[in-house]
Formats: C-alpha cells, sequence, structure tokens
C-alpha cells in the first residue's frame, strides 16, 4: 500500500463529500457537472500538497494530464461520456502509481456491485421516492459517477480502516 493512513485522513473528508455529490448527480441527471470536477481538483491542489510533500504532489499532476489525454480518446471514441473522462482525471492525482492495480480491482467491485444495486434498486419501491431519476430510463446507460466516486471513496479509506 502507496497511499498512507495519515495522508488519507488530510484526503478522505474533502474528497468524500464531492464523490458523493457526483454519484448521486450522476444517477439523478446523468451528468457529472464541470464545477463538482474543479473542486476535486481544488481538493488535491490544497490537501495533497499537505498530504503528500512538493515533490511527490508535482509529479502527481501529471496523473490528472495523462487520464485526461486518455478520457478524451476514450470519449472521441464513445467508450465513455465526458463527465466521466473529467472525474478520472481529476481523481487521478490522488492514486499513487503503485496502487493503480488496486485501484482497477476497486473499481471494478464498485462497478459491478453498482450496476446490480442501481437495476434491482430500479425495478424497487426506491424508485417511487426519486421517480424523475434519468438512471432510471437510460436503457443500456450506466451512471458510472456511481462506481467512479465510490472507488475514490474506499481507496482513500481503505489505509484508515485496514491501516
Amino acid at each position: 500500500m502507496i497511499l498512507t493512513a495519515s495522508q488519507a485522513l488530510w484526503l478522505l473528508p474533502p474528497v468524500l463529500p464531492i464523490c458523493l455529490y457526483v454519484a448521486w448527480n450522476d444517477m439523478r441527471a446523468m451528468k457529472i457537472p464541470n464545477w463538482s470536477v474543479i473542486a476535486l481538483v481544488g481538493v488535491f491542489a490544497l490537501f495533497g500538497l499537505i498530504a503528500f510533500g512538493v515533490q511527490d504532489w508535482a509529479w502527481r499532476w501529471s496523473h490528472l494530464a495523462v487520464m485526461l489525454v486518455i478520457g478524451i480518446v476514450a470519449n472521441a471514441a464513445g467508450a465513455m461520456g465526458a463527465g466521466d473522462a473529467k472525474f478520472i482525471a481529476a481523481a487521478a492525482p490522488f492514486v499513487a502509481l503503485g496502487d493503480a492495480v488496486m485501484v482497477m480491482y476497486i473499481l471494478a467491485g464498485c462497478t459491478l456491485a453498482g450496476f446490480v444495486v442501481h437495476r434491482i434498486a430500479r425495478h424497487s419501491p426506491i424508485r417511487r421516492m426519486v421517480p424523475d431519476w434519468e438512471s432510471w430510463t437510460t436503457g443500456k446507460r450506466f451512471p458510472m459517477g456511481l462506481p467512479l466516486g465510490t472507488t475514490l471513496i474506499f481507496y482513500l479509506a481503505w489505509p484508515i480502516v485496514f491501516g
């Protein structure tokens, strides 16, 4: 584990509400607002500097640039939405390169669990509580903000919980 509990304690509290909002709003409107992506970058700019120190913090900005280019290409190819690509780029600096494989496993689990729970909820009484959510009626499209947001939350919570 590359991310330490101390680093995670600096990052998780400001990241948590942003990720929860992204998950909720993507289910509600099938959109990840630009302001939430900018807020996530702002959290990294401020709290990342405190958590990682200047040298590591500076290098992690390259994660954002690389993932943004990959996301733009994936979006142009129709493989993902623009909001998903921007969120992934904004979340990338939080992830240590040594933890990339673990994050992919977390993302796979969150995507599978999120898809199952979302599809079950779509056919349950929960739908009556929020009948106007766009994700209920989008057919084959799935609100990836749900697993993307929860992946970053679980990644940052992991060293705090499991040390």
